[in-house]
């Protein structure tokens, strides 16, 4: 068994903000809806292992429109990193983007460095990089 996707909810019209975080934010990739369910609202996306037109999906998030949109507090998924300076460069990409990022829990995970943002929905998305040390 393996996980296939992830889904976060936002409200109506709320895709160009999921937009900006995982794709300008995280650098993942938006990928279309398939037609049945396009009409639906949100958008998905993914994230590979080398360049999206020849890598192998490592991470797929679709995001939902929920009415109302009540993000989970605790709940997330949780992303891998390649290592610390990608997980420091993405933690400024989107503090410079707006979003909160909260890395007081940094070392509280064995083997791992991490932090956790938020999306503009409030969707909680945990972010992690092998400890060196």
């Amino acid at each position: 068994m393996r996980l296939h996707h992830v889904q976060v909810g936002c409200p109506t019209g709320g895709e160009d903000d999921a937009r900006r975080f995982w794709v300008e934010g995280l650098g993942m990739t938006e990928v279309a809806k398939p037609a049945p369910l396009a009409g639906r609202g949100g958008v998905w996306f993914r994230a590979y292992d080398g360049p999206a037109a020849d890598g192998r999906v490592v991470a797929e998030v679709h995001v939902g429109v929920e009415d109302p949109c009540a993000p989970p507090r605790r709940a997330h998924p949780a992303l891998l990193l390649d290592d610390e300076g990608a997980l420091e460069a993405t933690g400024e990409r989107l503090r410079g983007l707006g979003f909160e990022v909260d890395d007081r829990e940094r070392a509280t995970f064995p083997g791992y460095l991490r932090l956790h943002a938020r999306d503009a929905h409030g969707n909680r998305v945990e972010l992690l990089a092998a400890d060196p040390a």
